[in-house]
């Protein structure tokens, strides 16, 4: 029986080098997405390289400059050495269809791709290891598959100032369409979307905080608030978008039953214990049928990679919509309890987690939506007299702020307060610890439902402090509007 060999044409390859080296402009048309290891030959890859390292150096590459850098090369002996280099000249018809040839040579290399990937899929299945299971298998062959299906395209590359231009003001125009309304993803709280400008596609957001800030009902609130603004836009005939939330802490169930307190105006708590009355009841089961059809995904696997997540970003991506509009938003909870991919584990936590930064960052440009990833902050806050985060509480700091492009924190003086009530000193005088006491009330009294959200660091805007309303009850974050919450609202 005969074996099939793998495809390729040696014809459109000499044709496409004989163009090259008749007329090195040609280069110009086909190195955007041809590489050297695209081609079949091991003459011809050497041949192509050779072309592409002295056009770049500015040299010309023809047959007389290549020799002397070729002449001793052993996979150029094997086709008749530098006599070869002529030949290609001396075959060329025309070489107006050479960005044709790159393009062959370049799907015939995918398809061969394709080929060893598949006897290395089936390879590897039928090897069984610990490390290594048919889940895990699944998934790096998915994102081999995708990084193949990338490979060459030319969406990337230099853009005209016109091109950038037209793009700046496709923004300003969504806006303006919007009534001065946010180009980005809301989050539904006025002072921070106007602090940010809203949520912006490609970036990765930070939310920090130490326990009990309410880094997550923030979140919550922010990942729902932007499905329920994505499900009103599709009902206008915009393209449809949805929300992904990775909760590497809480279950699905959990996050649900924070969301339905809050939109029910159930207190979370006795929602979770079952000490509802009848109309209590009813009013959760009739807020749960109109919240059926936000678009919402909730993923609650522990202990995830990000090799993992991006994978089934993508994957949602490609069932809503396309790699454009499939994805309005990647909500992360939390950064640290990601794990790195396999064979990038570092024995170093900070290096692990600057591995985990960028591929966040990778993930928020391939997708082209804003990425918010929780973390957590070091013990050194609680030690300051000042409770308030910066920068440098960060948990392994350097990568996460240099990664990111918006850095926030969650910051709440009630609760640091509470757990701080004055007592009567030794040989303190009663009215002196009144005069305390009393102080430590008012200041009570002013932080009262109040929460501050630090806006530390941002590429491309305004940093600052924004106040927002919160209300532990529901674990719900609204606006904060002379003090008090809008009544509308609340």
């Amino acid at each position: 029986m005969s074996t099939r060999q793998p495809p390729a044409n040696l014809e459109a390859e000499q044709a496409l080098l004989g163009a090259i080296l008749t007329n090195n402009r040609v280069l110009e048309k086909v190195s955007d997405f041809l590489r050297a290891d695209h081609f079949s030959h091991p003459a011809h890859s050497t041949i192509y390289d050779a072309c592409q390292t002295l056009v770049e150096r500015g040299h010309l590459a023809n047959p007389v400059t290549l020799k002397p850098y070729l002449e001793h090369k052993e996979e150029l002996a094997e086709v008749g050495g530098a006599r070869y280099l002529a030949q290609l000249v001396d075959s060329v018809v025309t070489i107006i269809n050479a960005e044709d040839y790159g393009t062959l040579i370049h799907d015939l290399h995918l398809r061969r791709e394709l080929i060893a990937m598949g006897t290395d899929l089936v390879n590897e299945a039928f090897q069984a290891e610990l490390d290594s299971s048919a889940v895990l298998q699944i998934e790096n062959a998915e994102k081999r598959l995708f990084e193949l299906a990338t490979t060459g395209q030319q969406d990337g590359g230099p853009k005209t100032f016109k091109e950038s231009l037209i793009g700046a003001i496709n923004l300003a125009e969504l806006a303006h369409k919007r009534d001065g309304e946010l180009s980005g993803v809301p989050t539904m709280l006025a002072d921070l979307d106007k602090k940010l400008g809203g949520l912006h596609d490609s970036d990765l957001l930070i939310l920090a905080g130490r326990p009990s800030m309410g880094k997550t009902a923030l979140a919550t609130n922010i990942a729902f608030n932007a499905a329920s603004f994505f499900r009103e836009r599709a009902q206008e005939g915009e393209p449809a978008k949805s929300v992904v939330f990775f909760s590497l802490e809480m279950s699905s169930e959990q996050l649900a039953t924070r969301i339905l307190s809050e939109q029910a105006e159930v207190n979370s708590h006795r929602l979770r214990t079952g000490d509802l009355a009848n109309e209590d009841f009813d009013r959760v089961l009739q807020t749960a049928t109109n919240l059926h059809s936000v678009p919402l995904y909730i993923d609650d696997t522990p202990a995830l990679s990000v090799g993992a997540m991006r994978t089934r970003c993508r994957r949602l991506a490609r069932t809503h919509g396309g790699r454009e509009n499939g994805l309005g938003l990647i909500v992360i909870d939390y950064l640290q309890l990601l794990q790195g991919n396999p064979g990038e584990r570092s024995d170093s936590r900070v290096n692990e987690v600057s591995a985990i930064t960028r591929g966040m960052k990778a993930l928020a440009k391939e997708l082209n939506v804003p990425v918010l990833a929780l973390s957590q902050l070091s013990r050194q806050v609680e030690q300051r007299e000042d409770k308030r985060p910066q920068l440098s509480d960060l948990r392994e700091s350097g990568s996460i702020e240099q990664d990111a492009d918006v850095v926030m924190f969650v910051y709440r003086e009630q609760y640091y307060l509470e757990r701080v009530e004055p007592s009567q000193r030794p040989e303190e005088t009663r009215e002196r610890f009144d005069e305390r006491h009393a102080a430590w009330v008012e200041r009570s009294e002013r932080a009262h439902n109040k929460a501050e959200v630090i806006v530390a660091k941002q590429r491309h805007g305004p940093i600052g402090i924004v106040s927002l309303f919160f209300d532990g009850n529901y674990t719900r974050f609204g606006n904060l509007q002379g003090g008090e919450p809008p009544p509308e609202e609340y």
